[in-house]
């Protein structure tokens, strides 16, 4: 099995090469959700909004309404449990373009209990207008981006860090919401969802 390092780091950076709307936000831990290089590379388009996350969903939400297409950077657990409010008020309910990137989701982070993120896929699920994405290894990680820019839609993305195992054919991009035929054969059939969504379009008067 194939492992590569820094995978989001080098994709963020490209991506908004080829995407000038594109602004990344952190919550104070850039270097955490490897945007630290996106930083110094793209100093003009990152935005550092300390740790005050329900601040940096009103700002993402601004700045959504204005063109701009932003990518929030933070702890998974950090941004729905701190910030649901913010969250459903201000992004999805206005159903605007902006991508959350949850990191070191579930219990894979060593930080304890008060950084598991282990009901966050049910409680997106409830929020009108999200859609959901969870990275599954490098070449989901290496989609995820462009998935949310094609979705233009709140989206919440489970991002994998760190050393991420190559599972999937690199040069077959992750589609959301579509199957992939990993191996033939007669006998069983497995399936593995990777990807889901709860998309509402739900307007209110």
């Amino acid at each position: 099995m194939q492992i590569e390092k820094d995978v989001h780091s080098n994709n963020i950076i490209q991506f908004a090469g080829n995407h000038k709307e594109v602004l990344v936000m952190s919550a104070d831990l850039g270097t955490s959700c490897e945007v630290g290089e996106f930083a110094k590379k793209l100093p003009e388009r990152y935005l550092s909004m300390g740790i005050a996350e329900q601040n940096m969903m009103g700002w993402a939400a601004g700045l959504a309404k204005e063109g701009f297409r932003p990518f929030l950077h933070t702890f998974a657990v950090f941004l729905y449990r701190r910030t649901l409010d913010q969250l459903e008020m201000s992004i999805a309910y206005p159903n605007l373009p902006v991508a959350l990137l949850g990191f070191v989701p579930g219990i894979t982070t060593p930080g304890g209990i008060t950084h598991q993120s282990i009901e966050d896929v049910g409680i997106m699920r409830t929020i009108p207008n999200m859609n959901i994405f969870d990275c599954g290894d490098t070449t989901d990680v290496e989609s995820a981006l462009e998935i949310c820019r094609e979705i233009n839609a709140p989206i919440y993305v489970r991002m994998l860090r760190g050393a991420v195992p190559r599972l999937f054919d690199p040069n077959v991009p992750t589609k959301f919401n579509k199957g992939r035929l990993l191996s033939e054969g007669t006998d069983i059939a497995l399936f593995s969802v990777l990807c889901q969504t709860t998309l509402v379009k739900n307007k209110v008067k």
